[in-house]
């Protein structure tokens, strides 16, 4: 059984990025896992300062809900991004909270294992490069930590567009691989 932190990143509530993050939630919790999703939504998030104060304290000075979802990340054993895609990246949100997230280089993290939900309007394949090329650049920082796999669903906008594609039954099928 392992801790799966599922970080919701859209500002949409109830749009197609956090159906394809509960599928996956119900997936992995099928599979015997303990699993948490954190929207963004309604959370205060500043951008980093670039003062590395977070590097010797091991959090960062900002006083907002970055370090509260920093400390879950610290905790996961499987951290998963959940991304509408905006200009073929990942929204500033999700970016927004990366770069936050900092202290978790100076920290003994206990992730392992990262996994990127995306959606967009756009439906060609190549859509979520961008992000997944983001997330990668995180990964690389951490030693030990592998970016196991992402799902892309594209041809979505409208929130509801995604119960008519096939992206629902593959993020559950993706959650419950974990185990």
């Amino acid at each position: 059984m392992k801790n799966i932190l599922i970080i919701n990143t859209s500002p949409r509530k109830g749009g197609n990025t956090e159906a394809l993050a509960e599928s996956f939630a119900a997936g992995a919790k099928e599979a015997g896992n303990n699993v948490e999703i954190v929207s963004l939504r309604d959370k205060t998030i500043a951008f980093c300062r670039g003062c590395f104060a977070c590097q010797k304290l091991g959090k960062c000075v900002i006083k907002d809900d970055a370090n509260e979802i920093t400390d879950k990340i610290c905790n996961a054993d499987v951290v998963v991004w959940a991304t509408p895609i905006y200009y073929y990246s990942m929204s500033g949100q999700m970016k927004t909270m990366i770069d936050r997230a900092n202290s978790l280089y100076s920290r003994d993290y206990k992730f392992r294992e990262v996994y990127l939900l995306s959606v967009a309007a756009d439906n060609d394949p190549k859509t979520d490069e961008g992000a997944a090329k983001g997330v990668q650049g995180w990964v690389d920082c951490f030693d030990g930590v592998t970016f196991v796999d992402r799902l892309f669903v594209g041809g979505v906008n409208d929130p509801g567009d995604i119960k008519e594609k096939e992206g629902l039954t593959k993020a559950f099928a993706l959650g419950k691989t974990i185990k």
